[in-house]
């Protein structure tokens, strides 16, 4: 079992959410939370499943994840 560090999308019309840590494109969706993670946990399995252990960054694991915010003038 492989933890990864999920970023969850709020948006109008639903939840985006994708992983960390993946090489390659892997998004999921859903009208909530919980199915955006569910969505986007299946495509992570099918992701590494389809492409191989490969898609797995070699670096350093994310220990944690922050947003911030900051204004810039334009």
């Amino acid at each position: 079992m492989q933890s990864f560090k999920i970023i969850v999308e709020k948006h109008s019309d639903g939840f985006i959410a994708y992983p960390l840590g993946l090489k390659g494109v892997v998004v999921g969706e859903g009208d909530s939370y919980d199915e955006a993670i569910s969505d986007v946990s299946s495509a992570i399995e099918f992701h590494i499943k389809t492409f191989g252990p490969d898609v797995l960054e070699s670096e350093e694991p994310v220990i944690d994840v922050y947003i911030a915010e900051a204004g810039i003038a334009l």
